[in-house]
C-alpha cells in the first residue's frame, strides 16, 4: 500500500474520496443526508473554515483506491491542532488501514509543529469505536436535531411569532439570499466573535475570531460547495447594530434538506427572545422561498440549554450525538503499533 498526496481539484481522486465516503454512510451517518458530489467536493477543497489543508489517498498494492484523509490546519487559533477526517473502504474496515491513516496524518502533524489532532464520530459508529481504540480523548458532544417542517402547523408558527415579538419590540428583522451584502459583514463578523466567545469550547481550545474577510471565505466556501444561502438578522432599531443572525444553506441537489447553520444573539441583546425571532423568520422565509423543503437538520453543543430549549420549542426532536475527539500526536505515532 501507498499513501500519496492529491490536489482536490483532480477530478479522479475526489471521485475515490466520494466513493470510499457514500460507501461508509450507512454506517457512519445514515440519520443524515449525504453530501452531494459538489458539496463533497467543495467540502474536500476548502472543508468548514477557511483553514489551510492537505488531502492524501491510500491505493492497495493494485493501486485502487482504499481508503483517505484531510488534515487541517488552524491558522488563526489553536495552532497546536491538526484537524483530521479518515476514510477507509467499509471491507478493509479493521484492517490497520484506518491505523495506518492517522499514523501517516500524526507525522504530518508533527513536522508541521501540531501537538494534537482532534475529529469527531457520531456516538455509537465506527468511528467512535476507532477513536477509542486509538486512545483519544472525547471531548464535546453536540446532539443534531432534525424539524419535520410538517409539523409546524401555520397557527403553530403564528404563535411563537407572536411570541417573541412581544419581547423583542426594539428589533426588526432584514434577509438576504447568498452572500453577505457589503454594509453587514462588519456587523456579521462582530456576531460570530462575540458568539464564538460564549459557546462552549473543549480544554484549551481557543474561540475563533472574525473579521469582515473571515466572512467573506465563509461565503466562498458555501459557493464552492454549491450551496444556497439564506440568512435573516435582528436589528436594534435604536441603533442600527445587528445583534441577532441565523444562517441556512440548502443543497440544490437535495433540497428536502436545510442545513441551519449558526445562530447567534450578542451578550447585550441577549434575553429579548430574539433567537427565536430570528429562526421564526427563517422559516417564514424558506416557506416563500423554498417549498420544496421537507426537513431542517441543525446541532448544538448538549451543554448549550438555551438554544436547545428554543429549538425544542420549534420541535426540533434529537437525532443523533456526534462526539469530539483528541489525541497527542506523539500518542497517535504509535497507534496500532503494539
Amino acid at each position: 500500500m501507498r499513501i500519496e498526496r492529491f490536489d482536490p481539484a483532480d477530478t479522479d481522486a475526489a471521485r475515490a474520496c466520494y466513493d470510499i465516503y457514500l460507501a461508509g454512510t450507512p454506517a457512519d451517518d445514515p440519520a443524515g443526508p449525504p453530501m452531494s458530489p459538489r458539496h463533497f467536493s467543495g467540502w474536500l477543497k476548502l472543508g468548514w473554515t477557511e483553514d489551510p489543508r492537505e488531502h492524501w489517498l491510500a491505493r492497495d498494492d493494485a493501486g485502487a483506491p482504499c481508503g483517505w484523509y484531510v488534515l487541517s490546519l488552524p491558522g488563526r487559533e489553536n495552532l497546536h491542532l491538526a484537524e483530521v477526517s479518515p476514510a477507509v473502504s467499509p471491507s478493509l474496515r479493521r484492517t490497520g488501514l484506518g491505523a495506518t491513516l492517522v499514523r501517516h496524518a500524526a507525522a504530518r502533524a508533527d513536522e508541521l509543529g501540531r501537538s494534537a489532532l482532534s475529529g469527531s464520530a457520531r456516538e455509537g459508529s465506527p468511528g467512535a469505536a476507532f477513536a477509542r481504540a486509538l486512545g483519544a480523548r472525547r471531548g464535546l458532544t453536540d446532539e443534531r436535531r432534525v424539524l419535520e417542517v410538517a409539523t409546524l402547523t401555520a397557527d403553530r408558527l403564528t404563535g411563537l411569532r407572536r411570541n417573541a415579538e412581544s419581547v423583542a419590540r426594539a428589533y426588526t428583522l432584514l434577509s438576504w439570499d447568498g452572500p453577505v451584502p457589503a454594509e453587514h459583514l462588519a456587523g456579521v463578523a462582530a456576531i460570530n466573535t462575540a458568539v464564538a466567545a460564549d459557546i462552549p469550547h473543549s480544554d484549551g481550545h481557543e474561540p475563533q475570531r472574525w473579521d469582515p474577510e473571515r466572512v467573506r471565505q465563509n461565503d466562498r466556501r458555501e459557493a464552492a460547495q454549491g450551496l444556497r444561502g439564506h440568512t435573516v438578522v435582528a436589528r436594534c432599531a435604536a441603533t442600527g447594530e445587528l445583534a441577532g443572525l441565523t444562517h441556512l444553506s440548502i443543497d440544490p441537489v437535495n433540497p428536502a434538506w436545510g442545513y441551519q447553520d449558526l445562530t447567534a444573539v450578542t451578550g447585550q441583546h441577549r434575553g429579548h427572545r430574539l433567537g427565536l425571532l430570528v429562526k421564526v423568520g427563517m422559516l417564514g422565509l424558506l416557506a416563500e422561498h423554498e417549498p420544496q423543503l421537507t426537513r431542517v437538520i441543525t446541532d448544538n453543543a448538549e451543554v448549550n440549554q438555551h438554544m436547545i430549549a428554543i429549538n425544542a420549542e420549534l420541535g426540533f426532536s434529537v437525532l443523533d450525538r456526534w462526539a469530539s475527539w483528541e489525541i497527542a500526536v506523539q500518542r497517535a505515532l504509535a497507534a496500532g503499533m503494539a
